[in-house]
């Protein structure tokens, strides 16, 4: 088969999908979708573009893996935003794309169970990790896997941008600690501000 991989330039996932190319004979690793055609099977994964439905009619299938339990979670950073909300139980689904964003038929959904006490670097490791044991179980299971339609209430998350991880000097650390957790400490850290000035505070795991 075919096979092409494609995620977005400069970003967190890169590393991640070079070790996935590793382990797919004869795989490619593309950063812009408009390169692709004619594949047996594109993995999208952490790519940030539109993609247009010429493009996923030129390949037999376009599959994406997204870190909650479809249709609940459609959207933008699933994983974090469940992370805040408390849960340590994140359902993947790995899904065949259509049109709409995260709303294509269903072929796997695994659970990855976090302990609680993940920061940023370690939440992506186990994102990516779980990512691409999925991809990996798709390939197995090729010929006789089925997929089923999404079915039940969608719910949708928002973007998140640095301005999210602001903290409130009058809650105590352990209530603000999943926030913390999300934070990058170079790219979007934590911050508060005191009397009109602003603090930033980074969170390590000794």
């Amino acid at each position: 088969m075919k096979i092409a991989l494609l995620t977005s330039p400069n970003q967190w996932f890169v590393p991640y999908i070079k070790k996935l190319q590793q382990l797919i004979p004869n795989s490619l690793v593309y950063y812009d979708h408009e390169q692709i055609r004619n594949y047996d099977i594109v993995f999208i994964l952490s790519y940030h573009k539109i993609i247009s439905k010429k493009f996923l009619k030129a390949n037999k299938h376009n599959i994406v893996v997204h870190a909650s339990n479809l249709p609940q979670g459609k959207g933008w950073a699933p994983l974090f935003h469940q992370v805040i909300e408390g849960k340590n139980e994140i359902v993947f689904t790995l899904f065949e794309a259509d049109e709409k964003a995260d709303n294509g038929d269903i072929y796997l959904q695994e659970t990855l169970i976090l302990n609680g006490l993940e920061l940023y670097e370690e939440l992506r490791e186990k994102q990516a990790n779980f990512t691409t044991k999925l991809c990996l179980d798709f390939l197995k299971k090729f010929h006789d896997i089925t997929k089923t339609p999404q079915k039940g209430k969608e719910s949708f998350y928002p973007k998140r941008t640095p301005k999210d991880h602001e903290l409130d000097i009058n809650k105590s650390i352990n209530e603000q600690f999943n926030l913390l957790r999300i934070s990058n400490n170079e790219e979007f850290p934590a911050f508060f501000y005191k009397n009109g000035k602003k603090f930033i505070i980074k969170i390590y795991l000794e």
